[in-house]
């Protein structure tokens, strides 16, 4: 092994001054020719998706971009720039904020729905075994801010249903969703509709995405909203904001002070 030229090895992309190619592909040419949802998808997984497949994919990505400043990770952004830091230094504060909990439900989701393909007593038994192994939360369903619908899902699963008529996708884990949908009224005694998270990551499995590249691609996502919010708060100006208005304060639950 060559101790400089074999330290990385990658077949993303070949380079060398005056070219560069990108999975084998001049870059001149993939310019104008590649949307960015494409060329995200040609990076990654190193073909093209077809015209249906890439559309889909785009949706899911457009779907996810921003969630207000009460998403922690939106928040932080915006308390970054406030504090002086760059563009860049904000959105690397935010992505950093998009853990198991707020960012991850994604990854778990599509985890969830090749569980129950594999599972064989149906969406019911392997909603319960699920529930037994990693708590009572089920990552893609029901939302604490959006009821009785999140207004993404439906739509997201409206064009999923288009996209397997289009033949770019088989529609077996939309089926596998609605199925832990239903399932999970029964249990509950009250509709848990489908949140962002289940539906993308219903497009990300019936595309072919392993489950971790949901959360890489629910981070590419948002980073579009994390920039805007960044950029229109560092219009807005600014110094040093907090969580919250300095007069609020937060409960002290320590040990009182003596006189």
């Amino acid at each position: 092994m060559s101790d400089v030229s074999d330290w990385w090895r990658t077949s993303i992309i070949d380079m060398e001054p005056g070219r560069i190619a990108l999975r084998g592909e001049p870059i001149e040419g993939l310019i104008g020719n590649l949307s960015f949802a494409e060329m995200i998808w040609f990076l990654v997984r190193g073909d093209r998706p077809s015209p249906a497949q890439a559309d889909l994919f785009e949706a899911a990505l457009v779907a996810a971009v921003d969630h207000g400043p009460q998403a922690p990770s939106i928040a932080t952004a915006r308390m970054a720039v406030t504090c002086g830091l760059p563009l860049n230094n904000a959105m690397a504060s935010a992505v950093n904020m998009l853990g198991d909990v707020h960012g991850g439900a994604g990854e778990q989701a599509v985890e969830l729905y090749h569980f129950a393909r594999s599972h064989a007593g149906g969406a019911g038994a392997a909603m319960g075994d699920w529930i037994d192994r990693h708590g009572k939360i089920l990552p893609g369903f029901g939302h604490r801010f959006h009821t009785p619908v999140d207004p993404r899902a439906p739509r997201l699963m409206d064009l999923v249903s288009k996209a397997v008529d289009r033949g770019a996708c088989h529609g077996h884990f939309r089926e596998i969703a609605s199925d832990i949908e239903a399932e999970l009224a029964r249990h509950k005694g009250k509709p848990v509709p489908m949140n962002i998270d289940g539906a993308t990551a219903v497009i990300y499995a019936e595309l072919g995405f392993e489950p971790p590249l949901a959360r890489g691609l629910f981070c590419l996502s948002r980073s579009v909203g994390i920039l805007a919010h960044a950029w229109e708060q560092k219009q807005q100006g600014g110094r040093n904001k907090g969580p919250t208005p300095p007069t609020y304060r937060w409960t002290y639950d320590g040990v009182s002070s003596e006189e």
